[in-house]
């Protein structure tokens, strides 16, 4: 029986890096590998389905699931970052901690951004601040259909072509989510600074009291794929974890890394997350989907509660 042709759009990390360069076995899958840039590669599926498969930001991928969108995730979770890192506030700014966010003009991407989620999450439930309570602005699209924000929502969106660094100079932001890595932090850590500057400490801390490495990206297929092939979620999943293990196995060799104590450095997060921290299975990441589920409907971004048994696709 001829192997199921698919194509695959994912981010280029090491985890990765095998699928792409076809240096991992995918039984039964003719895989085409296309690494595209996050969103680039978000817009051109959400708008047009244009991959078989997809990885996709989990909370745009809930917000389309609950709408009924024919795509289905699998337990793959390629890009995981914790976040407290990612809250920047002016340089001049009085806020000083958590609570001062109340009230103020905070800067997202979107409604659905994936930071954004865990970070409201993380105001409501651990310092008493929902976000009915902050004024956000976002400057860029949400891509769900269908979604209108709740009446206790106060979002605005930024002006046609001012992103978050413009407004942020212009004295019209006093804080912002932002991802902390790339051209965009480089350019804005000139008028901002982190709400947690020892950050790697509070999340460290976070991490010890929650359990949650927290997840940004998953992998989603078409349902149509499956409903054509009932085992490609399975294999999906094979060679995802096979490419990750060759990563985890190129990285055991430490002359591989430029930094002076990656080893120490790969010791110090082995103790703490323990030997396998990017779990591509529904068990293993139980407590961390659960509350994503949990933020996701008590922030409207699904019309109802959905229960984790209906997002994966069966036999993962």
């Amino acid at each position: 029986m001829p192997d199921t042709r698919l194509t695959l759009s994912c981010g280029d990390y090491d985890r990765t890096r095998p699928l792409i360069d076809r240096t991992v076995a995918t039984p039964g899958l003719d895989l085409t590998v296309i690494p595209l840039p996050s969103a680039e590669r978000h817009t051109r599926f959400v708008r047009n389905l244009e991959f078989d498969a997809c990885e996709l930001q989990i909370a745009q991928y809930l917000g389309l699931k609950s709408r009924e969108a024919p795509i289905t995730a699998i337990p793959v979770f390629p890009h995981r970052r914790f976040n407290h890192s990612c809250v920047m506030v002016r340089m001049d700014s009085d806020i000083l901690g958590p609570e001062d966010l109340r009230g103020r003009r905070i800067g997202v991407h979107g409604h659905f951004n994936p930071i954004a989620l865990w970070i409201r999450g993380l105001l409501q439930h651990e310092f008493n601040l929902p976000p009915s309570e902050i004024h956000w602005v976002a400057d860029g699209s949400e891509d769900v259909p269908g979604w209108s924000p709740p009446s206790w929502l106060r979002i605005e969106r930024a002006p046609a072509g001012r992103k978050m660094q413009d407004l942020l100079k212009a004295g019209e932001l006093d804080a912002q989510i932002l991802s902390d890595s790339g051209a965009d932090a480089s350019n804005i850590n000139k008028v901002v600074r982190r709400l947690w500057p020892n950050y790697r400490e509070v999340e460290v801390d976070y991490y010890r009291r929650t359990g949650i490495f927290p997840i940004r990206h998953l992998v989603v297929v078409k349902d149509e794929v499956l409903e054509r092939d009932g085992e490609v979620a399975s294999q999906l999943v094979r060679a995802f974890e096979d490419a990750k293990q060759q990563a985890y196995k190129y990285w055991a060799d430490h002359r591989r890394s430029s930094l002076a104590w990656f080893g120490a450095e790969q010791e110090e997060e082995r103790a703490l997350l323990g030997p396998d921290p990017w779990p591509y299975s529904v068990e293993k990441n139980r407590f961390v989907i659960e509350t994503l589920l949990d933020y996701a409907f008590e922030q409207r971004l699904t019309e109802r509660r959905l229960d984790i048994n209906e997002i994966f696709a069966t036999g993962t």
